[in-house]
């Protein structure tokens, strides 16, 4: 997959792996990284479907409506490459955050709907159900922040709410920072997730 990692300067932190909005890249949220957990490594990653020349993580059949089968595959197939970037890169797995926004926090999402406390905590942005109808992995505290807004014309607040209740059924911890900006990644969504990772890692 196309990527970008960059070092950090402490190596006590985990590494961000930032997961991009449609149309997106894999330097989309570098910026963001350095926000929420300063010196932390950072890994970019690209999504490997277009959608009229826009990156994405996995197909969808029309706005709001997943390719159920393409998004399992998906998620495979970034399992699979964060496993191999952790061996490449020297991390180790398990001690990485993941962070995505809208189509990139489906994916991070659907993340932890298979594979469970595949990261050490989650930052989801802007996200809806990545799947339905299937059972969950043990996720028994896992740290997972969930920023939405009321007025979120792609992700309705019931949707916010159904993603809560299921990651909680799970066994993780949720904290969901509701705003009132639209579907768009905002400062105050950020601060608010830094200051919650700062309790996490602690």
């Amino acid at each position: 997959m196309i990527h970008v990692f960059r070092k950090g300067t402490d190596e006590s932190k985990p590494v961000m792996v930032m997961f991009h909005g449609t149309g997106g890249d894999e330097q989309d949220l570098l910026p963001l990284a350095g926000l929420l957990s300063p010196g932390s490594s950072v890994l970019g990653i690209r999504g490997n479907v277009l959608e009229n020349g826009m990156p994405r993580f996995f197909r969808r059949l029309s706005e709001g409506v997943f390719d159920e089968e393409d998004l399992i595959f998906r998620t495979q197939e970034i399992k699979q490459f964060l496993d191999e970037a952790a061996v490449k890169y020297g991390f180790s797995a398990d001690k990485t955050v993941a962070v995505g926004y809208s189509n990139g926090a489906n994916i991070a999402g659907s993340l932890l709907f298979h594979y469970g406390k595949a990261f050490q905590a989650a930052v989801l942005l802007h996200p809806m159900v990545p799947l339905r109808g299937l059972k969950l992995p043990d996720m028994s505290g896992l740290p997972v922040f969930i920023g939405t807004s009321m007025n979120d014309p792609m992700v309705p607040a019931h949707e916010s709410r159904e993603l809560e209740e299921l990651l909680q059924g799970a066994g993780a911890v949720v904290n969901t920072y509701w705003g009132n900006q639209g579907h768009r990644l905002n400062v105050e969504e950020a601060e608010a997730a830094r200051d919650w990772l700062k309790l996490q890692l602690v």
